[in-house]
């Protein structure tokens, strides 16, 4: 179960300047029972689609089946998508398959090797589809957008296809599982035509709030993850957070802290530092939660706020030597949540030697889990004692179950800072005049005049060139 811990910022360790008073919890206490009663109240009527993900036994059973169609004949899958559509899928792998999976041999892996396509950088394209080019009669392409209209997607999926078609002939659909909408939209259109297998993109699921369905699911049953548990992690978190008792209720208390530590004490840099590997790419998928949710121009009310906290992620102990610095000298206007696993998947043990030596004597026997245990004690004091306030989240240890519980925690979370902030956490508008602007600048019908307003931008003036 996870655990928080937020002694580290209150104002008894960090001053009344930088942590939270008595006074202003009593007042968060208020405003974040108001918002989480609005929160509720939408997951009872059914208007937040991801609050239904962990109950959702169809979802389940289709990309159970879906798996056992495909995994004993695939080497080897690729993933299309961008957002949303990708970094939950990395960042499950990453927490709950050693960084040596695809490295494994095929009879020691639990699943295909997995390559996730979330940019479209040539280099990284074009490696990518070198690796597995020997290999595509036995790899599985599995593209993910709910339209089939972004352009990052769709490109490498016309690039991904032509591959498929040039080495399997007319067999190249058998080899393609489109996510998309079921009912409508271009990717659904081509899926249907072309006869690929299909998984649903929830219709009231936003990307960024999709890990838990089969956006997500599907690769990492594929590679092996028990997807029932990780479920029940986040049916299991769900249940914690129907307490509506604002100290026992996780959300409510980090929602309380987060918004204090915005609103209040001038905290607008929200920093994820987790202390595990493992667990890095998990601060990856809270960056688009949190500045794709509560980065908004206008309040519900259509009025103009530019709100919302910026995400930053960092990696104990990597960044103690680089990004702590800052933290502690630099502006006190960050508020950092460590990430901290109690029992590790697995360790090991600092062998005898220099046992003389005084700078490394020290070290002998211990084990690499207890040094990175002191490591974030120590930073975490050292950011005390500069009135740097944090908190932390622990897990007991990393599992489907305790991904599945944080997954779900930080998107309630989410919902509560969102309505604290009063603005739309659902929407998105901000990304869609760059995705309008991507089509004009591509000679997409009906975007010319979007790209002759754009053509002055991209003008080179060398008055302003060295």
């Amino acid at each position: 179960m996870l655990e928080i811990f937020w002694k580290n910022a209150t104002s008894g360790v960090v001053g009344e300047e930088h942590g939270l008073t008595p006074s202003d919890l009593a007042n968060a206490e208020h405003d974040v029972k108001k918002a989480y009663e609005q929160v509720i109240s939408q997951v009872n009527s059914g208007q937040l689609g991801y609050a239904k993900l962990p109950h959702n036994n169809e979802y389940l059973t289709q990309v159970l089946d879906m798996v056992d169609r495909y995994r004993d004949t695939t080497t080897d899958m690729l993933v299309l998508g961008i957002g949303g559509s990708a970094l939950g899928n990395i960042a499950i792998q990453a927490a709950l398959n050693p960084v040596t999976y695809n490295m494994l041999s095929d009879r020691v892996r639990p699943g295909p090797r997995m390559f996730v396509l979330d940019n479209i950088d040539p280099c990284l394209v074009g490696d990518t589809l070198d690796m597995i080019k020997r290999r595509l009669k036995t790899t599985l392409v599995n593209v993910i957008s709910k339209s089939g209209e972004t352009a990052e997607t769709a490109s490498q999926f016309m690039i991904a296809r032509a591959l498929l078609r040039d080495k399997l002939g007319e067999d190249y659909a058998s080899r393609i599982v489109a996510t998309t909408d079921m009912d409508r939209g271009t990717l659904n259109g081509i899926a249907r035509t072309e006869g690929y297998s299909m998984l649903p993109v929830p219709p009231d699921v936003g990307g960024r709030f999709s890990v838990l369905s089969p956006v997500g699911l599907f690769s990492a049953a594929m590679c092996g993850v028990d997807i029932k548990q990780m479920l029940a992690g986040a049916a299991a978190m769900q249940q914690r957070l129907a307490n509506a008792n604002f100290v026992d209720n996780p959300a409510m208390i980090l929602a309380a802290i987060k918004y204090v530590a915005y609103k209040a004490k001038g905290k607008s840099m929200h920093v994820m530092m987790p202390y595990s590997n493992r667990l890095y790419m998990l601060a990856d998928w809270y960056r688009q939660l949190w500045a794709e949710s509560l980065g908004k121009q206008v309040d519900c009310e259509g009025n103009e706020v530019f709100v919302g906290p910026t995400p930053i992620k960092a990696l104990g102990t990597t960044d103690q030597h680089s990004q702590v610095q800052l933290y502690r000298e630099g502006p006190n206007d960050k508020l950092t949540v460590f990430l901290e696993v109690k029992k590790h998947p697995r360790d090991v043990r600092i062998p005898v030697a220099f046992a003389d030596n005084p700078g490394l004597g020290y070290l002998a026997k211990a084990r690499l889990s207890k040094l990175l245990a002191a490591e974030k004690t120590a930073t975490e004091y050292a950011m005390a004692f500069s009135k740097r306030p944090t908190v932390t989240i622990r897990f007991d240890e990393i599992t489907p179950t305790s991904i599945g519980e944080f997954f779900y925690l930080y998107e309630f979370t989410t919902s509560l800072m969102g309505a604290l902030l009063n603005v739309n956490t659902y929407d998105q508008p901000a990304v869609e005049l760059g995705k309008k602007a991507t089509f004009a600048l591509m000679g997409r019908d009906g975007y010319e005049d979007l790209a002759k307003d754009i053509k002055p931008f991209t003008r080179v003036n060398r008055r302003y060139l060295v």
